[in-house]
């Protein structure tokens, strides 16, 4: 599933402005983690057709990671309805692509008839069970969440810790408000869920 090329940064808010999400790789060909990230995107699955990525060699496209502050790459973008939202550093696995679009394809169907929601924030790793519990128990109920896995983002893990003081997975920000670990009655409670 290969991604379209883009250019500049006006060309990357031109082609994201109108879309409910979307999605920039920047990475720099020739190099072995964005080889691997350019090679595991391909291997997604077709039936991601339904999102739109883009990609931008920074050997070539000079500024966009400069407008982002992206300092490393490779490093995948995500942005909503023309907003930039999220990030992903690092080469990750193809079934870990597809769990990250499903995501969005699933947040982007709840949008269109969903009264306002609190902002979720779930910090993760890719090891940490009750990290999958939490995001099944919010997809479940419908809740649309970021996911930030601090194994592979420190500015992410830092600021785990300054707004909750503890270093351990999973977290969940609702709203400003840090829940560490998997406390289903609060979790439920802040966000309105029954049972």
């Amino acid at each position: 599933m290969r991604g379209k090329e883009i250019f500049s940064h006006d060309e990357l808010i031109a082609k994201v402005k109108n879309k409910e999400r979307a999605f920039l790789l920047l990475y720099k060909k020739g190099s072995e983690q964005s080889d691997c990230s350019l090679k595991n995107l391909d291997a997604v699955n077709e039936d991601q057709d339904k999102v739109d990525i883009f990609l931008a060699d920074v050997t070539n496209v000079r500024d966009i990671h400069e407008k982002f502050g992206i300092t490393s790459v490779p490093t995948m973008l995500e942005f909503a309805k023309g907003e930039f939202v999220n990030v992903l550093k690092g080469c990750h696995k193809p079934g870990f692509y597809k769990s990250f679009f499903d995501n969005a394809i699933y947040a982007s169907k709840l949008a269109d008839n969903d009264k306002p929601q609190k902002r979720v924030t779930v910090y993760t790793t890719p090891t940490c069970s009750w990290c999958t519990t939490i995001k099944t128990h919010l997809k479940k109920h419908g809740v649309r969440y970021t996911e930030l896995d601090v194994s592979r983002d420190q500015n992410a893990a830092a600021e785990m810790q300054r707004k909750s003081g503890q270093m351990g997975v999973p977290q969940t920000d609702i709203s400003g408000e840090m829940i560490v670990g998997f406390d289903k009655s609060r979790i439920n409670r802040l966000l309105g869920i029954q049972g």
